[in-house]
């Protein structure tokens, strides 16, 4: 599949089959996330691939939709702040790095034929104790992933027009 085609083909699956997901697609995954740019290439982030099965209740608690723990796999991305590059304002870019790996992990997975939801919704105090995240790890975002047993609706998106200025701000 082409890029284009990929990123139109990208939707947000809210239903899964139990089916594994091989090794190897899940490396390649994993790697499209690892070679996604990052402010001075720090890569201040850190994957969890967390296997479902058996832990669906504790899981749910971070976040209660059936569908969130029906792949085999759940992924967490988590951004390493002390790690990050800051901008002379001092605005830490940890978060945006860590969404732009996920970005990157969502669209590979597409491209491997697996579904994904983005997650931002989640209980971050449920998700550090479940995670057992340390200190200064922040929750960014999870995905399920697997095979989508349900199908992309329309994609609703806003104009060009609307979204895109030239040279300096303008309504």
């Amino acid at each position: 599949m082409d890029f284009s085609e990929t990123i139109k083909k990208r939707y947000s699956a809210r239903a899964y089959r139990t089916n594994a997901v091989e090794l190897k697609k899940l490396k390649a995954i994993l790697e499209a996330a690892r070679l996604a740019p990052t402010a001075c290439n720090l890569q201040p982030f850190k994957l969890i691939v967390i296997h479902t099965k058996g832990r669906e209740e504790e899981l749910g608690r971070i976040y209660p939709a059936a569908w969130f723990t029906q792949a085999p796999l759940l992924i967490c991305i988590c951004a390493t702040p002390d790690k990050a590059w800051l901008r002379r304002d001092r605005k830490n870019y940890a978060d945006v790095d860590a969404t732009i790996a996920m970005d990157h992990l969502i669209l590979a997975s597409t491209d491997q034929g697996l579904g994904t939801c983005w997650v931002a919704a989640f209980d971050p105090v449920t998700a550090r104790d479940i995670l057992k995240l340390p200190a200064g790890v922040e929750p960014i975002a999870f995905t399920p992933l697997g095979y989508a047993a349900d199908y992309a609706g329309p994609k609703l998106r806003r104009s060009l027009t609307d979204l895109v200025c030239y040279e300096k701000w303008s309504e």
